[in-house]
């Protein structure tokens, strides 16, 4: 056992590689911002995760994972995992001071509606030891609990002043787990990617992390507006069959059942669209991401923050799959959901060119790929570049040999974390080799390891130049690594 002393009290971890689980780092009635805790007598006792936000774990998802988590709306807790603490000190070699570990901060992804950082998936102890990091995971508030938006009930993004309160709690504490509060690098994915974003605007944000990394970040999806928020806060209520200030009366268990009704009654095939998400006005995009790529671009580049950002090849292909193999889509549905993203349905036609042998659901993949990930990915280097920052970007091609879900969403992360037992529950590491799985995985924990100590992903062996005009070079991570000149052919394809 493993005491480390905090601003509120002492905790009791795990040894061998250090794990403080479940800490509570604020509580937040409902639908109200976090604030903080008060001080507790005594150790006490983090070896065990705390909670999870409440939700309905999605299909697509780790179903078994999730399953042994408990849920509760007092979710507002974290895990600090780190190779030494600054007690450990006085076992090193005589003449070495102790010096603090960079720190990254993990934000899980699930559409703003599912997951949890305190998921198995996510264990952090290769990422500790291979790359000499403190790492911290965080759970927040999701769905209805975390983004509703209605006025004089829930004023919304929750979830994000969440994440805030979790970042204080570092900088207020993570020095006493051996990490630096002055070098944070914050690691999101997808939605959690997608959340940085957001808090790279908000003015209560700054300070609290100093670089950061956005993984498979659906750019295209853009926060909502204030009146569509409203408009889904009365769809929520029409479906609980409630008038909205009686929302704070219902059980946990009948708002996720309301939550689900709408989402059921909304669910198109292949659709990204996200009832309760943050909500921006300024930021809010009705036909495109611009505003609120250039919000994030301009806020990263004011405060020096640099950004690695990366895409898988396939983003959509698993989610498309499992939906498919549901409820396989007709041609009709496909040809709409082209005409709709693209103007033109004939779009497909281009999209068939580009891959041999594909079927209409493998050409959308692509499509729904390029626009939420790919292109406003590039779009945001490119504008963080012309504002004075620097970024660099990676594209993930590598899959199992005959994956049917091939270089998807998530398949990134599950090298980067490095434990292929654990998600076999996902399938989309069946078939790996166990070779070319760890060597993958090794490199991305360098370049990590690289950014989040020198604010420079470019690692011995591995060089990554970072994105710019004309070449725009891009990291492929696959069985052959290096860097490839405008990867995503961005100057053929947007002609600049």
């Amino acid at each position: 056992m493993t005491v480390a002393q905090t601003m509120l009290g002492a905790l009791r971890g795990t040894t061998g590689i250090t794990q403080f689980r479940g800490i509570p780092y604020a509580k937040a009635g409902r639908f109200l911002p976090p604030v903080p805790l008060t001080t507790w007598l005594g150790a006490r006792d983090a070896r065990r995760d705390g909670p999870v936000a409440p939700q309905q774990v999605a299909r697509q998802l780790h179903a078994r994972s999730m399953a042994m988590l408990s849920q509760d709306e007092s979710c507002l807790n974290l895990s600090v995992t780190t190779p030494a603490l600054p007690t450990d000190a006085n076992l090193a070699p005589p003449g070495l001071d102790f010096c603090p570990r960079p720190v990254v901060v993990f934000i899980h992804g699930g559409r703003y509606h599912t997951g949890a950082g305190s998921s198995d998936l996510y264990d952090p102890a290769i990422v500790c030891t291979d790359s000499d990091l403190v790492v911290v995971k965080l759970n927040y508030r999701l769905g209805v609990l975390g983004f509703l938006s209605l006025p004089g009930v829930a004023e919304g993004n929750m979830g994000l002043l969440d994440l805030i309160a979790g970042l204080r709690w570092v900088q207020a504490n993570i020095a006493q787990f051996g990490g630096n509060p002055g070098n944070v690098t914050v690691l999101g994915h997808e939605a959690g990617a997608h959340a940085i974003m957001c808090l790279l605007t908000m003015w209560n944000s700054q300070g609290l992390f100093h670089r950061a990394i956005l993984a498979s970040c659906p750019i295209g999806v853009t926060p909502q507006s204030r009146e569509i928020a409203r408009q889904n806060a009365a769809q929520l209520c029409e479906a609980a069959g409630i008038d909205g200030v009686e929302l704070a009366t219902l059980s946990t268990a009948q708002i996720l059942t309301a939550q689900s009704k709408l989402e059921r009654s909304r669910r198109r095939f292949a659709d990204m669209e996200m009832a309760f998400m943050p909500t921006f006005e300024d930021l809010h995009g009705h036909t495109d991401a611009k505003r609120f790529i250039s919000a994030a671009a301009k806020s990263a580049a004011a405060r020096g923050i640099h950004l690695m950002i990366g895409t898988t090849r396939e983003e959509m292909h698993a989610t498309l799959a499992v939906e498919s193999a549901l409820l396989p889509p007709s041609p009709t549905a496909i040809a709409n959901r082209f005409a709709e993203i693209t103007g033109s349905a004939d779009t497909i036609t281009l999209y068939r060119h580009r891959r041999a042998g594909g079927g209409d659901c493998d050409l959308l993949g692509d499509l729904m790929t390029d626009h939420l990930f790919l292109f406003p990915s590039l779009a945001l280097a490119e504008a963080l570049t012309e504002a004075g920052g620097t970024a660099w970007i990676y594209q993930f091609d590598w899959a199992p040999r005959d994956s049917r879900m091939r270089a998807c969403q998530s398949i990134d992360i599950a090298c980067l974390f490095g434990n292929a037992a654990i998600w076999a529950d996902t399938q989309i590491l069946n078939g790996a080799d166990p070779n070319e799985f760890n060597s993958i995985g090794s490199a991305l924990r360098a370049a990590l390891g690289e950014f989040a100590h020198t604010n420079d992903p470019d690692a011995p062996g591995l060089p990554w130049p970072p994105y710019r005009r004309p070449d725009r070079m891009t990291m492929r991570f696959d069985t052959a690594l290096g860097p490839i000149g405008d990867l995503a052919g961005a100057g053929w394809r947007w002609g600049g």
